[in-house]
């Protein structure tokens, strides 16, 4: 186990100036404990604060948000009761998305789509552990691909070049996390988000425009991640998926307001009917297509 303990969520949220569509989706929150009935994995990279399922239900009545998708952590390892509470609990306006085992089994998976998860994530990113086993990756996406699953592909902003080619043969849609991690200040031409963009050519590619504030290199408010935000929104926006990733576990600057998060995503997508794409129209073709 890390002895690296996150920071908490801003407590104080702004109510945001801009107010959301009905049925708008938060396609990107974590449930976190609390630890006294849903335990942290001993072997865990961070250690939350824990942040339960009445404290997301509680933001989202601030911010506007209607329903959610909960990306299962790697705090919690692939015990996905946590997970499984929340949307059970949600009465329909929650889905998820699981960290699984190795050797998870087809009905093993079974249960999970009952239980309302829909997609699988790997990270890739070093700070939690680096590059997955392949094999398993490849086996795991071969065993969901039938229950109409997509995979949740979370990078460090280097493997979207290095990985590019093996990601381009994943026959399932994939949904690359929090602007492939680019940096702000390398700018719009860097490699990373070139080809980015490129992989969003593909037909089965989806990115969520969420993490603003782990892409600004400048701090709160973050609006130097607008301008990628929006040529993602231009490459594809059909796409695109949007969340606040509460409660920003390990953040190591500045901790954002999630009220001042909605209000940039306004300004990153300034179009009333673009936004209800981003936000309404996307998540229920990839979440509640069943």
């Amino acid at each position: 186990m890390s002895d690296r303990t996150c920071k908490a969520p801003d407590p104080d949220t702004r109510t945001p100036s801009h107010r959301l569509p009905p049925g708008a989706c938060d396609a990107h929150c974590h449930v976190f404990g609390p630890a006294s009935v849903f335990p942290y994995a001993p072997d865990r990279a961070y250690t939350p604060p824990d942040a339960p399922y009445e404290a997301l239900v509680k933001l989202h009545g601030i911010l506007g948000v209607e329903r959610a998708v909960i990306v299962h952590a790697s705090c919690h390892g692939s015990d996905m009761r946590v997970t499984l509470d929340g949307i059970a609990r949600s009465g329909g306006r929650m889905r998820g998305v699981a960290v699984v085992d190795p050797g998870v089994t087809d009905t093993e998976l079974a249960a999970l789509d009952a239980g309302g998860i829909r997609g699988v994530r790997f990270n890739f990113v070093k700070h939690l552990g680096g590059m997955p086993d392949m094999m398993c990756f490849e086996r795991v996406l071969a065993q969901v691909e039938p229950l109409g699953w997509h995979v949740v592909l979370h990078l460090d902003a280097e493997d979207v070049v290095e990985l590019a080619p093996r990601i381009a043969r994943i026959r399932i849609p994939f949904v690359i996390d929090h602007m492939g991690r680019v940096q702000a200040k390398k700018g719009l031409e860097q490699a990373p988000f070139r080809q980015l963009l490129e992989l969003m050519r593909n037909p089965l590619a989806w990115v969520k425009i969420c993490g603003a504030e782990r892409v600004s290199s400048e701090g709160a408010p973050f609006r130097d991640a607008v301008p990628f935000a929006r040529a993602l929104v231009a490459a594809a926006p059909d796409r695109v998926l949007w969340g606040t990733d509460w409660p920003h576990p390990n953040i190591a600057g500045d901790m954002p307001n999630d009220g001042d998060l909605v209000d940039l995503l306004a300004e990153a997508v300034p179009e009333e009917a673009l936004r209800r794409q981003v936000l309404v129209d996307n998540p229920t073709r990839l979440y509640w297509a069943r």
